[in-house]
């Protein structure tokens, strides 16, 4: 009598509230939901743990480049690098606070929370690809633009600017290196035309065996006769493909982050609803 209602009802497409046609639950959905809206908030766990990880590395890759990779950053003569490295280290502080708010998004199953992490994630998004194209746009042109640049505040502000004073003789003792073009640069500075207590001819950072005073001979076994500037720019040119690289290549890793959470932000309010 049962199976012959059921059977009845089946043809008619009417269901209990109750019961299904096999007489299962009708809730069984309901859990079916309850477990997909569980699994994306794992993957939006999961994906915002490695996201804040990836925050953390793009932070100390940045001051890295900066402070440790590139100290003489000051010599480039544009402002470009600086800004990318700066743009670098601003997206991985804003990545981690970003990481804790989808975290706690999806904890509380708060849908603000999680569209304002969506929304960070695209602006985020934007911003690396920003930091990763001014990379690669400003190391196409980094050769010709140092070799304009470098001897100019060389010449000029070598032992009047105690910072890049600082940088000069960094970069000459690091690259081994003399002058921008060549040690014969340093002939044409305004040090060693105003300095009339110096008897060098290049400063000492262009010494082979550094010692104070110890450039006042140009000869070949005591300075270094190559330039500067082909070293500078090889050396910038990897810092900017660290910078373009990682950039680019969190932005694609990014768009499944917002993908996961707009998905959760829906099953939320899916369930929102039915309730």
């Amino acid at each position: 009598m049962r199976k012959t209602i059921f059977a009845k009802l089946d043809r008619m497409n009417i269901h209990s509230p109750f019961i299904m046609m096999n007489g299962q639950p009708r809730n069984r959905r309901k859990n079916q939901d309850l477990c997909g809206k569980n699994f994306l908030k794992f993957v939006v766990y999961v994906f915002t743990f490695i996201f804040w990880l990836t925050g953390c590395a793009f932070l100390a890759i940045g001051v890295w480049i900066l402070f440790v990779k590139h100290s003489f950053a000051s010599l480039l003569g544009n402002s470009t690098f600086p800004i990318a490295t700066y743009l670098m280290i601003g997206i991985g502080g804003f990545i981690v606070v970003t990481g804790i708010m989808g975290c706690a998004g999806a904890r509380v199953e708060n849908r603000c929370l999680l569209v304002l992490y969506s929304v960070f994630l695209l602006l985020i998004f934007l911003l690396e690809a920003i930091s990763g194209v001014l990379a690669y746009m400003y190391e196409g042109i980094i050769r010709e633009e140092l070799s304009r640049s470098l001897n100019d505040t060389m010449m000029k502000n070598y032992n009047y600017d105690a910072h890049l004073t600082t940088a000069i003789d960094d970069m000459q003792q690091r690259f081994l290196c003399c002058g921008a073009v060549s040690f014969k640069d340093w002939q044409k500075s305004q040090w060693l035309r105003e300095d009339r207590n110096t008897t060098n001819k290049a400063p000492d950072s262009c010494c082979m065996s550094y010692s104070q005073g110890c450039a006042i001979s140009d000869h070949p076994s005591n300075i270094y006769y190559r330039g500067c500037s082909p070293r500078l720019a090889q050396y910038t040119k990897e810092s900017l493909m660290i910078i373009g690289g990682v950039g680019l290549g969190l932005c694609c890793v990014q768009i499944f982050g917002v993908i996961f959470s707009c998905c959760l932000v829906r099953k939320i309010k899916d369930k929102v609803y039915k309730y």
